[in-house]
């Protein structure tokens, strides 16, 4: 890389790389020609909370050839935040700044951006058992149906006995959507296929929504302290999380604390529950938590939709009842969880999730809290001021969606632009402890199925009429397996764990919401797609790099990018064409000695790749074991 003012990715000019702890001091250097007879320089400070700048004098530190110089300083961070810095230098000309130009670099130009430096608190710790596994995400109602009967199906439920059926999607005829079909998955079910998560490498589950709730999806919770009826009980629910703890699998549980449903115990809209909930009465001992513009039916609800009323959730109340000594996050630790997955996390106040952490870390020191934040989560601004997620009071990591468009975005276009850059920009904002434990998802409940978003035609907004029944013709369906290959070979060697949206290894096709929830396919699975995800698994359980090791990228061209995992000596490669030709690699004289481990073989040092492939080399003893 050319030389420049500062590059905050380059050691010479940033001794340690991304984020640091409060108090860790890291020399910054600046690079300027000597021509321009620099008299003074200064790096230029400011947390992000703060209005004033600091400005610390720095060093002239030496020659860099004939023609330039370096300047230097010393600065250690002293508390946690998000900090922002630039550097500022005099001349018999006046005084200049250097700003960053994007891609760490910088440029003279007053007007630029600043680098970002995260600062977290010291004793940040996140836990170590999510690190180098795999995570598995699950829409209960549709993943596996034991047939265990149950006697109590609250009112208005449609039990649906055709298992694989399109999910009804229909409003009624006054244009409401209950989503109120339920297809039979439950606890048990997924108990039963646990042999089969484990032979995919799988480490934690990641459950929807498990309390009562009226709808399918259960994000409009009706009960905290209740598993749905047709999921099973609470005993069902721990003897779950003890038979997965055999197989070496974790469970990781759905919290929605942004808002309830409106049938439920605390709102109680429709009557269904005997307490008095708040749209009942004024003297509810739930009426604190809901914001009534005008009582009983003018309230806020989530993203205005009325069957999910907001809640107040600094409400001292809602606060004791979520996170309090005997409260809902450390009674389903207890029962057998071991973390949680926060719904709209970047809806919820600083006030709550510091409460929710504290409450977790106190049941169990090494709970996961996960958050669902779609952005940088680094840097995010929300609630009118900037959050603080990752510093080390709050969340241990986030679902990637940078990552996952960074991904999606190179594999429909081709064009490998731009994917490096989303990539480091991540890895640089966000600690080391949250980075290892990213939730690497390209598909999710939220999102069209993986494979239709790869190879299917652009929906392009167009609604439900149109998705519905839309498959993959047979073209479109290679191309989509494909396709899958290079997105997973991607997702599972990426800083961070690679999470599967249940069915995604089988082939699995859908737009929005609902098509994108279908029952799994059981006994018609896409062999060859879940034999790839199976080889995945275990070169990631063998590969001692894709635990923690350093992320390096070696090239990018077209639609080729190459990186490497490095951990001392154990290493891993993966190389993509993506294009439309072939493409022949030469290998990097330090790789010539590798093993082929998955896709195309190497051969006299090179990689002949065909289009839409990939491979996977390593080097190391671990090689031996997969």
């Amino acid at each position: 890389m050319p030389d420049c003012p500062h590059n905050s990715r380059d050691v010479r000019y940033k001794n340690k790389f991304g984020a640091v702890p409060a108090g860790e001091s890291v020399r910054y250097r600046l690079m300027l020609p000597r021509g321009i007879h620099c008299v003074a320089a200064w790096f230029v400070v400011h947390r992000d909370d703060r209005a004033e700048w600091e400005y610390h004098p720095m060093e002239w530190d030496g020659m860099q050839g004939a023609y330039s110089e370096w300047w230097r300083v010393e600065y250690a961070a002293p508390d946690a935040g998000l900090y922002w810095y630039h550097f500022e230098y005099d001349t018999d000309w006046g005084r200049a700044r250097v700003t960053h130009a994007g891609n760490g670099l910088g440029h003279v130009a007053f007007d630029g951006d600043d680098w970002q430096l995260t600062v977290t608190d010291p004793s940040f710790f996140t836990p170590d058992w999510l690190k180098g596994g795999i995570i598995y995400q699950i829409f209960p109602d549709r993943f596996a149906k034991s047939g265990v009967k149950t006697s109590s199906v609250p009112d208005g439920r449609i039990l649906r006995e055709d298992w694989g059926g399109e999910p009804e999607w229909r409003p009624t005829s006054d244009g409401k959507v209950l989503n109120n079909d339920f297809f039979g998955g439950d606890l048990k079910g997924i108990a039963e296929k646990l042999p089969y998560l484990a032979s995919l490498g799988v480490t934690c589950l990641y459950l929807n929504p498990i309390f009562e709730a009226q709808s399918n999806h259960r994000y409009d919770t009706a009960d905290y302290h209740a598993i749905d009826p047709l999921l099973g009980t609470q005993q069902d629910f721990s003897t779950l999380c003890e038979a997965a703890s055999g197989f070496g699998i974790r469970i990781l549980i759905d919290g929605v604390f942004s808002h309830t449903g409106s049938d439920s115990v605390y709102f109680n809209q429709n009557g269904r529950y005997p307490n008095i909930g708040a749209y009942q009465s004024q003297q509810s001992p739930y009426y604190s938590w809901y914001q009534f513009k005008s009582w009983p039916d003018d309230y806020e609800s989530w993203w205005g939709i009325k069957i999910l009323p907001e809640v107040r959730e600094e409400d001292p109340s809602f606060l004791e009842f979520i996170t309090g000594e005997n409260g809902v996050v450390r009674k389903w630790l207890r029962a057998g969880a071991s973390g949680w997955r926060l719904d709209v996390a970047d809806e919820l106040p600083d006030v709550f999730l510091d409460a929710l952490r504290k409450a977790a870390k106190a049941e169990k020191k090494d709970a996961l809290v996960l958050g669902e934040v779609w952005e940088d989560a680094s840097n995010k601004y929300s609630y009118g001021t900037r959050r603080r997620y990752l510093l080390g009071d709050q969340l241990d990591s986030v679902m990637n969606y940078p990552f996952a468009n960074a991904v999606l975005s190179f594999l429909r276009s081709g064009s490998s632009d731009g994917f490096f850059e989303a990539i480091i920009s991540i890895i640089e904002h966000y600690p080391p402890q949250v980075l290892h434990l990213l939730m690497n998802h390209i598909g999710t409940h939220d999102t069209p199925r993986a494979m239709t978003a790869l190879a299917g035609e652009d929906a392009n907004g167009r609604g439900r009429d149109w998705q519905s029944g839309r498959r993959l013709s047979p073209a479109q369906r290679e191309r989509g397996s494909r396709l899958m290959r290079l997105a997973t070979v991607i997702q599972y060697t990426l800083p961070g764990v690679p999470s599967i949206y249940y069915g995604d290894e089988a082939g699995m096709e859908g737009y929005g919401d609902p098509f994108n929830r279908g029952c799994y396919p059981w006994g018609q699975e896409d062999k060859e797609l879940l034999a790839w995800y199976r080889r995945l698994g275990a070169v990631r359980k063998s590969c001692p790099a894709l635990l923690d090791g350093d992320f390096e990228p070696i090239w990018s061209e077209g639609g080729m990018i190459a990186f490497a995992r490095n951990q001392g000596c154990e290493r891993i490669l993966t190389v993509v064409n993506r294009g439309d030709n072939d493409y022949t690699y030469a290998l990097p004289h330090d790789w010539r000695a590798a093993k082929g481990l998955l896709g195309v073989m190497p051969w006299d040092g090179c990689l002949t790749l065909p289009p839409l492939s990939c491979a996977l080399l390593g080097l190391g003893g671990w090689t031996e074991q997969v």
